[in-house]
């Protein structure tokens, strides 16, 4: 039986540092006429490759093949030989992979040194939207709107979903786009704070505040009755100061912020502004600025690490924390591991502010992966496509990467799944001795796409109080409009590269600063001149100039082939 892992050594940069292009196609591209015009030739690109693939069809090569592939691996579940994943594909798809592996902690610039460095395996895993662009010059991707025409499950989705929109965000200047994201048929709102409901109801708090202002007062109660400890103490801060909080904050103040911070761009309903510079993202900072002065906020909150944010939670010390639908149950245990069992925590919906009740925009494209431009070369090119088609975005395959093999893993009735004796995720079957990701390589965000893509899988797991927080979010909040495509030529990306990061450097710099009061929020003047200091202004003129282009290209306007 042929190996169904093998590790690969780790890339090694050479001189050269890009890939180049050269796929034959007939026909051609343009952002006027996205997806499938063009055709591909795949002579000698067809081994293992069905003949008659399309929607429903289980993919299993027609000989056996092994694509490489750039793993991250989650240093909660690392990768294993014997997963059963790894074995249920080459018995049942005929697929085995030639892994390179790269932690989690570095995934980032691991991922960037070994694109750079012209030695991407074929698959990418974990890439949001947006982290390709960095790689697109280089020539390193393949232009993977020139492909979804033989994916006919992605094809699939984006009609029944109606994300044709959502991925024209994703074109480059040259009209194409880079990245294969996950999608998701409906929103799934994850993070928002944990709050010791005990307490709370101890102190006839509602766990319901409806504003960030009311939960200042609720904050202020619990400040009253415990004098001598912090409120929240927050976590998610190492790389981004407060990055979950400000993120998941930003649309009720009504910016983007944290993790969401993206590009430093805000579409204002007619042209780019700089987000960090804006009013509004004043406000959100002000806000927590003031619980930090007002001392219902621990200081310490940006800049600690998760470890010692939880183990305050855990201790007493605090009482708030920023959480999400599974991390929720990691301070549930760490409150009962030093015997405070009687302490109860829950999710609280996200409060409104002053731009009203909003979810960010987007969110229904996920971290997906990229492809090389070399896998196009392959002589299993075809299958690869096939492959990744039937297992990111067919029914099918979604659901094997998150509920394993029926009959094995689980079974089903109808529309109900449930896990056999020896398997669980997320508590769902107490006392059951595998972890369907630790020990199974299942509901592992390398093999599968925003947590199962359809509604249903996307709830298939979910807990009671995780269903009820989604609709409580969903059915009470707007979510906000996406910002038109903006995309950049090469030129202009490495020019704006350069004053994009000396920009966000400094945003990150000056908000935590502002937040913990080491710098007054009275110099926030001062502040926006120093961004217009470097190149604030040029960086927006040249995104609304794109951002024009663009428009112009895709109402048929330019002609970029």
């Amino acid at each position: 039986m042929r190996p169904r892992l093998r590790k690969r050594r780790s890339a090694v940069a050479i001189a050269a540092g890009v890939v180049t292009f050269g796929l034959v196609l007939t026909g051609c591209t343009d952002a006027s006429d996205p997806d499938g015009e063009g055709s591909f030739d795949f002579s000698g690109k067809e081994v293992g490759a069905m003949s008659d693939f399309t929607v429903g069809t289980t993919f299993k090569a027609t000989e056996p093949v092994e694509f490489s592939m750039l793993y991250r691996d989650h240093e909660a579940y690392p990768l294993k030989e014997d997963w059963p994943i790894l074995t249920a594909l080459d018995a049942n798809q005929n697929v085995s992979f030639d892994f390179e592996v790269k932690p989690r902690s570095d995934w980032a610039q691991a991922r960037s040194t070994v694109i750079a460095a012209g030695e991407s395996p074929e698959i990418v895993t974990v890439s949001y939207p947006g982290e390709e662009t960095q790689f697109v010059a280089g020539g390193a991707l393949l232009p993977v709107s020139d492909f979804v025409q033989y994916m006919p499950n992605y094809q699939d989705k984006v009609e029944k979903w109606g994300l044709q929109g959502d991925l024209d965000n994703l074109r480059q200047a040259d009209g194409k786009y880079y990245i294969l994201p996950s999608f998701a048929e409906i929103l799934r709102p994850q993070y928002t704070y944990a709050v010791r409901a005990d307490i709370f109801t101890e102190l006839g708090l509602s766990l319901e505040p409806k504003t960030f202002d009311e939960f200042a007062e609720e904050l202020e109660a619990v400040k009253k009755a415990y004098p001598d400890k912090f409120p929240i103490s927050d976590r998610w801060t190492d790389a981004d100061p407060l990055g979950a909080t400000l993120n998941f904050a930003a649309p009720s103040f009504g910016t983007n912020a944290g993790w969401g911070y993206g590009d430093g761009t805000w579409w204002n309903g007619s042209e780019f502004v700089y987000t960090g510079a804006t009013d509004e993202y004043k406000n959100l900072i002000s806000y927590y600025a003031g619980l930090v002065s007002d001392g219902l906020m621990d200081p310490a909150s940006v800049g600690q690490s998760d470890d010692q944010a939880k183990a305050k939670f855990a201790n007493s010390e605090s009482f708030v924390i920023a959480t999400n639908d599974q991390e929720i149950l990691t301070l549930r245990s760490a409150l009962t591991e030093v015997g405070n069992t009687d302490a109860e925590v829950a999710m609280i919906r996200v409060p409104g502010g002053p731009a009203g009740e909003n979810l960010q925009a987007g969110g229904r494209l996920g971290a997906g992966i990229l492809l090389s431009s070399k896998a196009a070369e392959s002589e299993h090119f075809k299958a690869l496509l096939q492959f990744v088609d039937w297992l990111y975005y067919s029914d099918e395959g979604l659901e094997f990467a998150k509920w394993g093999v029926e009959g094995e893993q689980f079974t089903k009735s109808g529309d109900t799944r449930t896990f056999t004796a020896d398997w669980d995720r997320n508590g769902l079957n107490p006392g059951a001795p595998k972890a369907l990701n630790v020990d199974g390589g299942f509901s592992n965000g390398v093999f599968m796409g925003t947590e199962g893509s359809t509604s249903d899988l996307l709830l298939s797991m979910a807990r009671e109080e995780t269903v009820d927080f989604i609709n409580d979010m969903v059915s009470t909040k707007t979510q906000l409009p996406s910002a038109p495509a903006a995309p950049l030529t090469d030129i202009e990306q490495e020019q704006a590269s350069i004053w994009r990061t000396a920009l966000k450097d400094h945003v990150w710099q000056a908000t935590a600063q502002f937040i913990t009061g080491q710098r007054p929020l009275s110099e926030w003047d001062a502040y926006v001149s120093e961004l217009e200091g470097l190149n604030l202004q040029q960086y927006i003129d040249l995104v609304n100039s794109a951002q024009k282009r663009q428009a112009d290209a895709l109402a048929g306007g330019g002609d970029e082939k």
